[in-house]
């Protein structure tokens, strides 16, 4: 490859790390967005006494996004992408309740 092909392929490169530097922007804010939804979800579900897990939920997500996936990931790659998600939103899910019981078990305690 010739020093003028060299220099293309970096710049080609670079404008393709720059394009993933603002999607991986666009990932993080979305999967913020996301958590603050399984957040309140969980606030909900706390009080009026459902389980966190919910099985049938979870399955039905992962039927979603195999199904709205257009590729190149296949179905198998994006559905353990959103398990991860789950475990995490659920994991934030646990941790707010766990804080909130914190919270009402010191005020009761004064």
């Amino acid at each position: 490859m010739t020093t003028r092909g060299n220099a293309a392929a970096l710049a080609r490169i670079e404008d393709l790390r720059r394009q993933i530097d603002a999607l991986d922007t666009q990932l993080v804010q979305l999967l913020n967005r996301r958590a603050a939804c399984a957040l309140a979800i969980g606030e909900v579900k706390e009080s009026i006494g459902l389980e966190l897990y919910q099985p049938d939920r979870e399955r039905q997500v992962l039927e979603h996004v195999r199904g709205v996936n257009a590729g190149p990931l296949d179905g198998e790659a994006v559905a353990r992408l959103f398990e991860r998600i789950i475990d995490e939103a659920r994991r934030l899910e646990r941790q707010a309740q766990a804080a909130g019981r914190a919270t009402h078990g010191a005020a009761g305690e004064e």
